[in-house]
């Protein structure tokens, strides 16, 4: 058995390829790589790829060549390639495991505390743990459009025929004739090749030790699920699986449906298959850290701010009039009389730039708001950046700051020096009092 190649790099950094070297091969077939194109050829991307996203787009690439180095991006997790695996934390992973990571994901996505990924020496049960824990998340998505309803062919033998006659099928069953008529029917159901595929993904996951606890949290989901599938047998599985494997969702107002699709086809493959068999299939699982960071952010100060979702489309805001310069700001204060900016920026403070300034002033003057913040996350803790607007031209020699209009650089302190999982969120705590003192109910709210 060919031992296991193992690379372990960290989100926004620049690595020198030599370090590559033991995962040549799947450096070399994912280097300079689009999300896009890695999507398509089997990675597993959280959340969907959506073109009206800033933070995550599909030209983002994994790892980019800037002459002799790897430049990794804004997205976490976990690559492979026959027996080589690449594996992309935090930069706020200490020394051993990336409590940062698993911290965004429990506040986040709710992930169950019942696996220690980080002890996980199998890389391809770690993944596929993600896999199984991302479920609820991408049923209760999906389920919020309703139940899936899409054309099936019925089989009947009886007196009622309302459909197409099946005379194969007739002489074969009603030989002699007793009254009945062989035919199918097309009709609309709810009992379909996919939600049946949803079905079979509950009960399989229903079955390890963890389940349960996993599940939980959508048991009314499951219900509505299991009770829309009065069809399902054990043993139908893999013909379910073909059927969606050739049939994938396709009207855009099921999307989050494709996106479950993927997911339980990943999962329910896994036992036959193993995650990326074959020694050229890629596969994988990638988060982006930008909208971790985002909606974690959004938890601390939600009482206060607006969060607008450029993923789902909700509080969708324009520039101009007419309908014209669609953005979604990720953070407008609820405070009419001081209104705030604010924009989550998962990247190191220093590459905080002029693109980023341009951005928020254009909102700022927008929503009339003289205050902006920039809210990013920092190892150390540093004072508040005010950066205060400039008037005057240099043409004129009068150039000077304002004293009304600022954008201020606010970081959240990581406690990369952490010991245990437990002693972090414990200090993650501490780091949110503070960040939130800001922001606290009376004075933006």
């Amino acid at each position: 058995m060919t031992p296991m190649k193992l690379l372990k790099i960290r989100d926004n950094t620049q690595t020198i390829k030599e370090s590559f070297s033991d995962i040549k091969n799947l450096a070399g077939r994912i280097a300079d790589k689009t999300l896009e194109q890695l999507e398509r050829e089997g990675v597993f991307v959280f959340p969907e790829l959506v073109a009206e996203a800033e933070d995550i787009t599909k030209d983002q690439m994994i790892l980019q060549s800037i002459n002799d180095t790897y430049r990794t991006g804004n997205v976490m997790g976990f690559l492979g390639c026959g027996n080589e695996r690449l594996v992309i934390n935090s930069r706020f992973c200490g020394e051993g495991e990336d409590f940062f990571f698993q911290y965004l994901l429990d506040r986040v996505l709710d992930f169950p505390n019942v696996v220690d990924l980080e002890s996980d020496a199998d890389q391809n049960n770690r993944l596929f743990n993600f896999l199984l824990f991302l479920f609820p998340y991408y049923l209760k998505t999906a389920m919020r459009k309703g139940l899936f309803k899409q054309y099936i062919r019925n089989r009947y033998n009886d007196e009622n025929v309302k459909g197409t006659i099946d005379i194969a099928r007739h002489i074969e069953e009603n030989t002699p004739f007793t009254g009945n008529i062989a035919y199918s029917q097309r009709e609309f159901s709810y009992d379909n090749n996919l939600m049946e595929l949803v079905r079979h993904t509950i009960e399989f996951i229903r079955r390890k030790p963890y389940g349960n606890n996993l599940l939980v949290r959508v048991k009314d989901e499951i219900k509505l699920v299991i009770n829309s599938t009065p069809r399902y047998e054990t043993y139908d599985r893999q013909r379910i699986i073909e059927a969606n494997k050739k049939n994938a969702v396709r009207h855009a107002y099921f999307r989050e449906y494709l996106a479950l699709q993927r997911l339980c086809l990943l999962i329910l493959q896994h036992q036959k298959h193993q995650i990326g068999a074959g020694s050229r299939q890629i596969y994988g699982i990638l988060f982006d850290g930008a909208w971790l960071w985002e909606e974690y952010i959004s938890l601390l100060i939600e009482d206060c701010f607006y969060h607008p979702k450029n993923k789902n489309g909700t509080g969708a805001q324009r520039l101009f009039g007419g309908h014209a310069g669609l953005i979604y700001p990720d953070f407008i204060s609820k405070d009419r009389e001081t209104r705030i900016v604010a924009d989550a920026k998962y990247k190191p403070v220093d590459h905080i730039g002029n693109k980023d300034y341009l951005q928020v002033l254009a909102y700022m003057f927008r929503f009339d708001a003289k205050t902006g913040y920039y809210l990013y996350p920092e190892t150390a803790e540093v004072d508040d950046k005010p950066l205060w607007m400039n008037k005057g031209i240099t043409y004129e020699s009068n150039v000077m700051p304002r004293d009304d209009v600022s954008v201020t650089k606010r970081g959240l302190r990581i406690p990369v020096e952490a010991k245990s999982y437990e002693e972090f969120v414990s200090l993650m705590q501490v780091s949110e009092n503070r960040f939130q003192h800001v922001f606290g109910r009376g004075k933006h709210c």
